[in-house]
């Protein structure tokens, strides 16, 4: 499902690589946890996951396409199959949280019926349905992460890639969210979920690719949990 080679992204020429020789394998249907320090590369990496960045070196495998040898016409329809959360949330600032969590079902065609459906399913299991006329300014941060975690998987995508998406929640939302990405992975969806979290790690025992100066590490820190693995 995910797949890189030998993938290395340097943004300025002559600076330490951002990436170094990331190879990767994450089978269809996995939830991996991606981790490591503050500068370790993790965003870098997702960031070449939803081709948002190039690799100087390497390929990109997802979901059978070849990220790397995308023409730019090709982007949105990955895209469409990779459902994204962002640290800094990309919400559309102008449009109500019903508008920003449907903007991908509309961008699909589906019919309005389901469009309707699937945003309000989205919407209360992220506890926001009484905010769906709301603007996203006059959100919590918190709100805001959650509205973006509603708009990513509110068509079911085949790969979920998340950056720190619990990282502004209080614990009852955090495992909300949760729950909420677990059903997804439960329905086929592919999860990757950059976190520096040690305790979400702890409680919710998944596989982890942990990163540290842009390289795989082959041995883990303390206190990862015990399923954790590289690669």
């Amino acid at each position: 499902m995910i797949e890189t080679f030998h993938l290395t992204k340097a943004y300025e020429r002559g600076e330490r690589a951002a990436l170094h020789d990331i190879s990767v394998r994450i089978d269809k249907g996995e939830f991996v946890f991606l981790s490591g320090p503050s500068g370790a590369g993790k965003t870098t990496l997702l960031k070449l996951l939803f081709a948002a960045e190039k690799p100087t070196s390497g390929q990109v495998l997802v979901n059978g396409r070849n990220v790397v040898r995308l023409k730019r016409g090709q982007i949105p329809y990955l895209r469409r199959e990779v459902g994204v959360v962002f640290q800094d949330f990309k919400l559309i600032p102008n449009r109500t949280v019903y508008e920003n969590v449907s903007y991908t079902l509309r961008v699909l065609g589906l019919p309005e019926n389901d469009v309707r459906r699937r945003v309000f399913r989205m919407l209360k299991g992220v506890s926001l349905f009484h905010k769906q006329h709301a603007l996203p300014a006059t959100l919590s941060g918190g709100e805001q992460q959650r509205v973006a975690i509603a708009r990513a998987l509110v068509n079911d995508p085949p790969v979920l890639l998340a950056d720190e998406p619990t990282g502004n929640l209080d614990a009852d939302i955090t495992q909300e969210v949760m729950n909420l990405l677990e059903s997804a992975n439960a329905r086929g969806t592919t999860i990757v979920v950059a976190t520096h979290d040690l305790g979400l790690m702890t409680r919710h025992q998944k596989r982890v690719i942990y990163l540290k100066e842009g390289r795989v590490q082959e041995g883990l820190p303390t206190g990862l949990p015990a399923r954790s693995s590289a690669s």
